[in-house]
């Protein structure tokens, strides 16, 4: 019997008619996904039911395209650990940086039962903190989502992003080579539906780079794509007013209390995280050509043509 977390009644429905779960046959998918690893000479990989029906979900059952994900979602892992792959949650600069509250969890998912919202804000100081270890909790973050968290993993995510804070010292904190990596790794490694992404108080120099960080998106997830200037009840036709944080007129928590709150996820996942060491790829032992991560992503150059005056 395989185990995993049961589905709400109005979640498996979903899970029926949207992403093709069949519940009779997941036992079997799941023993053929596991079979896949074992024969593969490159794959140490997470074998765990609730880690692997995910990327069943978010494959929508097609075992090819799971088959793939796991792959890249290892390989990305173990090219850019540094970015991907968290082992230490108590470390002290993972737990700071997640204080600063970068990326926040909203209690309440979209409409109630829909896709679980993340909130955004550029609040870090560059000058202290790498982009690595700023998106190290970000995507440890992720990662638990992925096997904890039903409504991301059925309905997905939606981005609110707060750019008020956001200044040229962020923007030029990245390169396009990072941020192609992210992108890349969130589009085609993680096995979670990017629903939208809506970004708030909206400068002309954070429009620059955004038209920029566009082209990095697949073609689909531009057109999920909304910005909006400071007016944010522009915004409300994505996200109705009230699925907003406390601190932003809404009634989905409070910011800060929500980030020191999680904290105690982070000691739950403690060994989940000190597991991640064990699992990877090595391009030595993979069949056919080793994949080259910075010529597939382009790696290279930065923003510092934007115009920031």
């Amino acid at each position: 019997m395989a185990q995993i977390k049961p589905l709400s009644a109005e979640l498996q429905k979903i899970a029926c008619d949207e992403l093709e779960e069949i519940p009779s046959r997941i036992p079997e998918d799941l023993a053929t996904l596991k079979l896949w690893i074992q024969q593969q000479p490159h794959l140490q990989a997470r074998t765990d039911d609730q880690f692997l029906i995910q990327f069943l979900r978010g494959c929508k059952y097609s075992l090819e395209k799971a088959k793939a994900k796991i792959d890249h979602f290892h390989a990305m892992k173990t090219k850019y650990p540094q970015f991907f792959s968290p082992t230490n949650v108590d470390d002290v600069i993972f737990r700071e940086c997640h204080n600063l509250g970068v990326l926040t969890p909203l209690p309440i998912p979209l409409n109630d039962n829909g896709p679980r919202i993340l909130f955004y804000r550029f609040n870090y100081p560059t000058n202290k903190f790498s982009l690595e270890e700023i998106f190290l909790p970000i995507n440890a973050m992720h990662e638990v989502l992925m096997i904890s968290d039903a409504y991301a993993g059925i309905h997905g995510i939606t981005y609110l992003v707060d750019l008020g804070k956001a200044t040229a010292s962020h923007f030029l904190h990245m390169s396009p080579g990072a941020i192609k990596r992210i992108m890349n790794f969130y589009e085609k490694s993680r096995p979670l539906r990017i629903r939208g992404i809506c970004y708030i108080n909206a400068s002309s120099v954070a429009e620059q780079f955004f038209k920029a960080v566009l082209s990095c998106l697949s073609e689909k997830l531009r057109e999920r794509v909304a910005i909006c200037g400071k007016d944010i009840s522009k915004i409300y036709s994505h996200i109705p007013q009230k699925y907003l944080p406390q601190d932003y007129g809404g009634s989905n928590g409070c910011l800060q209390q929500l980030t020191a709150d999680y904290n105690k996820v982070w000691d739950e996942h403690r060994l989940y995280f000190k597991q991640n060491s064990e699992f990877g790829t090595n391009e030595s032992l993979r069949p056919g050509k080793p994949l080259d991560f910075d010529d597939v992503l382009g790696i290279g150059g930065s923003f510092r043509k934007l115009n920031v005056d």
